[in-house]
């Protein structure tokens, strides 16, 4: 077979790969009389393409849920998490959402969250890469959506998912992680009830220049809760949300090294306690029109957060450093059909939003940030003949005020911060032309904005301290302003090629510097650069190579009965003023094997190449270079799942890095205990009510239901 006929045919099996993924109503053939139930079993997408976003399931795959959250999100093609550059899918810079509404923190904070999520708590995660209006202009290039919500039915259910982990570098550690989920629906309301634990103990080692190494031996313990009750009033919905999550980690740390000349070692032992609460109410008014929507939310999140350090051998406490954060969110949003051109959708809504951050150390205040916002925003969304279009823009008013207490040689003094008043337009424009049945190229706009983390403002160090570090926030930073463009090539669903290009202003980015013995890490602004991504992704069912076309094209797909292989490879360039930057390469496969008694052997390789910068770092060995290996099997009619996995077999995942930022470079080393081993298990209570009418979620309700899924605007 020619290379011409094998890219043809790997199309066409795209298409076969797409169009197969329910299975077909199971039809009973007995008599009418003696039927006593109908099941429709319908099989989810593994990855599913919309004209905004990519949505894969985590529910179904256990690649994917079989440990940590933090560990599935990593597997995820496109999707790159590191230490330095934080998450980025595909080129872009993710807000990190959980049900449709912004977690507001990232770094150390927001791995140490993901970490304490189990997977198998999550239905589903949703890479939203083309934000429109009717998100908030603060979604900066993308927005990665946790979506942890099941589905409510007419009748109590119940599903349990648990898994134990062990890994065996250097020295044993186990990690546990259990939850469960309780739903129930009757004719007036629904309840929803999600709660789960996750223990962890882990090994961290890490070597910076030739003045430092430390040892860490952490145990991370998380909690979470999720509930939610909705109230049919009519055409109309009551939802009511409140969830809580609890993490209390402990690290233990050797460290050595050299201080101006001196050697020494220190045997320290830090904790990290954190309670993040959010309560939300929400009225959806429906009309007889079903394309008309009016929907009302309010929504109150804090989070408290104490982190101490303590030396083991002097009795001292070195660190003692504590931060909250509340806000305060009101939102409306309007959508109606609009027949312009061809059918369309009309869409306006508004936002008032407070955020409140303070931070101290030792029981000194040291930051008061506070930041208001007042937005509005209108779309319009249609079609004409072989194009659709959508064009909005979002207003947003900004103002953030503040003090900061800095300290010199004993004294100590209060300035006030940078002020951000300024209101700005953020348009978007989208262009979608339908080359053939599945076939679409794009081209998309969007203007967005992102406000610094409160984890970046934060004056204080939340990690870890020695002699030779110091790390600290930046109470000074400035919001970056983003300008992405996009033009894209999909072709049924699964194949595409893209390629983006993000103009940056005051980009928010990590820097590390030396002075004599002393490791500086904070947070500064890149007054302009530019990020280009050139990405492919392609399926190739294996059948290909052991069968003639002729009698592929005869086969009914199910991605599920098939063996193939997903790749995905990008390349990435970060263009900085000043600066003699490389580009990097992105690649991941996954593959899927299916053995004999129905057993099915996920296998997933990823690397990203040395060399390449990334803002003011560059990686010295190969980043990830990991291969994790699955295999699961379902029993009693798929109600229970079971699955043994093995993560970075090879132990070659290590982050070895450089700072460039300024002479002389500075060499990091980090290696965490990355190969486990473990086993998994998702248990679905069975039900005798085999008719029961499964209704749409509930902790995550969508202005947008029946319309592609569209989470809700924040």
């Amino acid at each position: 077979m020619n290379s011409k006929n094998l890219l043809s045919s790997i199309l066409l099996l795209s298409a076969s790969f797409y169009f197969g993924q329910e299975k077909p109503v199971e039809k009973s053939t007995e008599k009418v009389a003696d039927i006593e139930a109908v099941t429709i079993t319908k099989t989810k997408k593994a990855v599913e393409q919309k004209a905004d976003r990519t949505i894969f399931d985590f529910s179904e795959q256990a690649k994917l849920n079989s440990g940590t959250l933090m560990e599935g999100v990593k597997k995820l093609p496109g999707l790159v998490v590191t230490d330095i550059a934080g998450m980025m899918y595909q080129g872009k810079i993710l807000e990190v959402y959980m049900d449709g509404r912004p977690l507001n923190i990232n770094s150390t904070e927001l791995t140490a969250f993901l970490e304490g999520m189990p997977a198998n708590a999550v239905e589903k995660i949703e890479v939203i890469t083309q934000p429109g209006a009717e998100f908030p202009a603060t979604s900066g290039g993308a927005i990665l959506n946790i979506i942890t919500s099941k589905n409510a039915k007419n009748y109590l259910s119940a599903t349990y998912s648990g898994n134990y982990t062990f890994t065996n570098y250097d020295k044993w550690k186990s990690r546990t992680n259990n939850s469960i989920n309780l739903n129930a629906r009757n004719k007036y309301f629904g309840w929803q009830l999600n709660v789960g634990e996750n223990y962890r103990e882990s090994l961290l080692r890490g070597e910076i220049d030739d003045i430092s190494k430390t040892n860490t031996d952490r145990i991370g313990r998380g909690y979470f809760a999720k509930a939610a009750i909705t109230v049919d009033l009519g055409k109309d919905r009551l939802l009511l949300n409140y969830d809580i999550y609890h993490n209390n980690n402990d690290n233990y740390t050797l460290s050595n090294g050299r201080f101006n000349g001196i050697n020494f070692q220190t045997n320290d032992a830090a904790n990290s306690f954190n309670i993040r609460q959010e309560a939300v109410v929400s009225y959806q008014k429906r009309f007889e029109d079903r394309d008309k929507k009016l929907d009302f939310k309010g929504s109150y999140s804090n989070s408290n957060n104490d982190f101490a350090q303590n030396s083991l051998v002097s009795k001292q406490i070195l660190l003692d450093n504590t931060s909250h954060f509340s806000v305060y969110n009101f939102k409306v949003d309007y959508n109606q059909a609009l027949n312009i051109l061809e059918k369309g959708k009309f869409s306006i809504g508004a936002l008032a939003e407070q955020q409140d951050f303070d931070t101290s150390s030792f029981g000194i205040t040291n930051l008061d940030y506070k930041r208001q916002t007042l937005s509005a925003y209108t779309e319009l969304q249609t079609s004409y003949k072989k194009f659709d279009f959508i064009l909005g823009t979002r207003a947003e008013n900004y103002d953030i005020s503040g003090t900061t207490v800095s300290t010199n040689n004993g004294n100590s003094s209060t300035q006030n911060l940078i002020p951000f008043q300024k209101f700005k337009l953020f348009p978007n424009a989208s262009i979608l032309y339908n080359v053939a049945n599945q076939i679409q190229l794009s081209a998309n706009y969007n203007k967005k904005i992102n406000l610094p983390s409160i984890s970046n403002l934060n004056p204080n160090n939340t990690t870890f301290q020695n002699p030779n570090s110091i790390v600290s926030g930046n109470p000074n930073l400035q919001p970056t302003i983003f300008d992405n463009y996009e033009v894209k090539l999909s072709a049924f669903d699964y194949a595409f090629i893209g390629y983006n290009v993000t103009s940056n202003k005051n980009q928010v980015a990590q820097l590390v510097s030396r002075s004599g013995d002393v490791i500086s890490n904070t947070q500064i602004n890149i007054p302009e650069m530019q990020m280009h991504n050139f990405n492919v992704g392609l399926p190739i069912p294996l059948m290909l190579f052991t069968k003639p076309l002729s009698e592929i094209m005869k086969f009914e797909f199910n991605p599920d009965k098939i063996n193939f292989v997903y790749l995905y490879a990008s390349w990435q360039k970060q263009v900085i003023p000043n600066l003699d930057t490389k580009g990097y390469v992105v690649l991941n496969a996954n593959a899927q094997i299916l053995l004999p008694k129905e057993i099915t052997l996920n296998v997933n390789y990823f690397i990203l190449s040395p060399k390449g910068n990334f803002y003011y770092f560059q990686p010295i060995k190969p980043i990830g270079n990991n291969i994790d290996i699955t295999l699961s099997k379902k029993f009693l009619a798929d109600k229970l799942s079971l699955s043994i996995f093995a993560n970075d077999i090879f132990n070659s995942n290590v982050t070895s890095i450089k700072s460039i930022a300024s002479a002389p470079n500075v060499f990091l080393n980090n290696k965490n205990d990355s190969r486990s081993f473990g086993l998994s298990v998702n248990y679905k209570l069975p039900t005798k009510n085999k008719l029961a009418k499964e209704d749409p979620n509930l902790l995550n309700k969508s202005k947008s239901e029946g319309e592609g899924g569209l989470i809700p605007a924040q």
